[in-house]
């Protein structure tokens, strides 16, 4: 599995915001817990759906937007 198949966008979600797995846990507030030094093992335990590669994918999405690279996301039908 590509890291950013685990990255989607739907309109219909969370307003079409980058999410994980189409879930309604946006890439943003991923990084904004990470950013608020809480650690990987208490953003799985706070989301149980969430599995350590998903974290992983919001990051390396993170890096290539900070880089502006274009990369094409897996649409959810």
């Amino acid at each position: 599995m590509n890291v950013f198949d685990r990255i989607t966008v739907n309109a219909k979600v969370m307003s079409g915001q980058p999410c994980v797995r189409g879930l309604r846990v946006t890439v943003a507030n991923v990084l904004r817990l990470l950013a608020a030094s809480h650690s990987r093992e208490q953003i799985l335990a706070a989301y149980p759906y969430l599995e350590p590669a998903d974290i992983d994918a919001c990051l390396a999405y993170a890096a290539l937007r900070v880089a502006e690279e274009e990369v094409e996301l897996s649409p959810v039908v």
